[in-house]
């Protein structure tokens, strides 16, 4: 029997090829996985529902591939674990809530529809913090999802369960979504490559909002070529969602898979935000430190010229200017339940209901203090003033330090405790992630894997971009990929 874990997309379709593997046989043995280790054994409690017609895709995949021995796509037989917060006709969409426990959308988000285009079968959908609110995995939905390197901490959030599940090898490759960081902190916490392209080169229709302009929903894998797979995929306009009109921007004739180039850091000039580190001082800030220095020494030994440091003037202040959550957030889930035919119509019937995780205080905070209407809320333009100007000091930046790239770690803490999160230690509003500056100035940004801290916790190294040059970042990430191998299965979850 072909072992699955940790296999890439090209070796589960040489194996199809081979005759070794069947579509149905790695979608069965994906399921034993989540009974065995979601459900059962450390309960990582990541997977909100499995899809109970993925089976009988997969024999139509298998008897298609039987019949003329050609691939529907490029994703073909591959079972996907999708955030909840992206919308299945074939399956319920929570978003997070348990009052949408039984909300079945009218048609897939075009995410969806462009994975199973691609052959991809759809084989779960994953937990997340009610409507994507927080950076850790509770949901009213499903309860905590754990980090499966370390069962009492948090797998980062908000695509927590896709992090965790991905992570554990309960599926291929995974889906989450992004608009502060919900992608690159569980892709950080849980030895993950993540990937946010730059607002508008992937459909949000079907997706549940947090700050419109800001959401993207994305890659979750376990090696970078696997990412630009899928963006491959992902990536295209959607007549649906204007914001996609930003594609017109962007070269989408060469396939992000032409971008892996394992010398790209050679010559590649990288800036270091030192800026984005924590203090050494800080017990759970010294060894991310660690880690990720010692990853832009490989950098520096692969022939990259390191500027350390550089400095984006005004940081923390324009961190504060550009955030946008509590005063947008509200507004724009109102929105997005008001064109859905769900349950709960806006975000105060949730709130008065207490239809939502204790512990989330991001949610509480916009549903208690979020103004409803934003057309004359000088603070709102304010915001999206300050985020064009955010934009503008990095482009400074990799102007005036003619760079390629900056870097930082994604967090600047090892991923929490449970008990620490419950004890109020961390707390959404004030969580030190430095994913924030690529989301709240509208840039691109990639989470690739460190490596370990000491004590066995995982550590991503972010690479911020500019706006629209999402293929640099892959050739970075794919070049620093190679130096080393620091994707490990987490122990919880051996092979069956």
């Amino acid at each position: 029997m072909v072992e699955i874990e940790e296999a890439t997309v090209d070796q589960l379709h040489r194996a199809f090829e081979s005759g070794d593997l069947t579509s149905r046989e790695l979608v069965e043995q994906y399921l034993e996985r989540i009974d065995a280790y979601d459900q059962a054994g450390p309960e990582l409690n990541s997977i909100i529902e499995v899809n109970d017609a993925a089976v009988d895709r997969a024999d139509e995949l298998d008897a298609k591939f039987a019949e003329d021995g050609k691939f529907v796509g490029p994703l073909h037989g591959i079972p996907v674990l999708v955030k909840d917060a992206v919308e299945t006709a074939d399956m319920p969409t929570t978003f997070g809530s348990a009052a949408f426990s039984e909300y079945v959308p009218e048609k897939d988000a075009d995410v969806v529809r462009r994975l199973r285009d691609a052959g991809a079968i759809v084989l779960a959908k994953t937990n997340l913090p009610d409507w994507a609110t927080s950076w850790f995995g509770f949901s009213s939905a499903l309860g905590r999802t754990k980090n499966p390197y370390a069962l009492d901490r948090d797998p980062g959030g908000s695509s927590s369960g896709t992090g965790a599940a991905v992570a554990a090898n309960l599926g291929a490759v995974g889906i989450g979504t992004d608009c502060g960081g919900s992608i690159r902190v569980p892709a950080s916490f849980d030895n993950l490559v993540g990937f946010r392209v730059t607002p508008g080169l992937i459909s949000r229709s079907g997706v549940n909002p947090l700050v419109s302009h800001q959401d993207t929903a994305g890659p979750m894998t376990r090696t970078v070529r696997e990412t630009a797979k899928l963006l491959d995929v992902l990536v295209g306009y959607d007549s649906e969602d204007e914001l996609t009109a930003k594609t017109e921007l962007a070269d989408l004739e060469e396939s992000y898979v032409d971008h892996l180039k394992a010398d790209a850091l050679d010559g590649a000039r990288i800036g270091v935000l030192r800026d984005g580190f924590g203090d050494d001082d800080n017990p759970d800030a010294a060894p991310v430190t660690e880690v990720v220095d010692d990853a832009i020494v490989t950098m520096r030994n692969s022939g990259a010229e390191i500027v350390d440091p550089v400095e984006i003037p005004r940081l923390n202040d324009y961190l504060g200017e550009t955030m946008l959550y509590v005063l947008q957030s509200k507004h724009d889930i109102n929105e997005f339940l008001q064109e859905i035919d769900g349950p709960v119509g806006s975000v105060d019937e949730l709130y008065e209901n207490g239809e939502y995780h204790e512990l989330l205080d991001l949610f509480i905070a916009f549903a208690e203090d979020g103004p409803d209407d934003l057309s004359d809320h000088l603070g709102y333009y304010q915001a999206l003033n300050a985020q064009q100007a955010f934009q503008q000091e990095i482009l400074n930046v990799y102007a005036s330090h003619d760079l390629d790239a900056i870097v930082y770690p994604d967090v600047q803490v090892i991923p929490p405790l449970e008990s620490e999160i419950r004890e109020e230690k961390y707390a959404t509003m004030t969580f030190p992630t430095n994913t924030i500056i690529g989301s709240q100035s509208l840039c691109c940004a990639m989470s690739v894997p460190a490596g370990f801290t000491d004590d066995g916790l995982p550590v991503g190294m972010e690479i911020l971009g500019k706006p629209f040059d999402e293929t640099t970042l892959v050739e970075l990430g794919y070049s620093f990929e190679q130096t080393g191998d620091r994707r490990q299965s987490p122990e919880t979850t051996p092979p069956l």
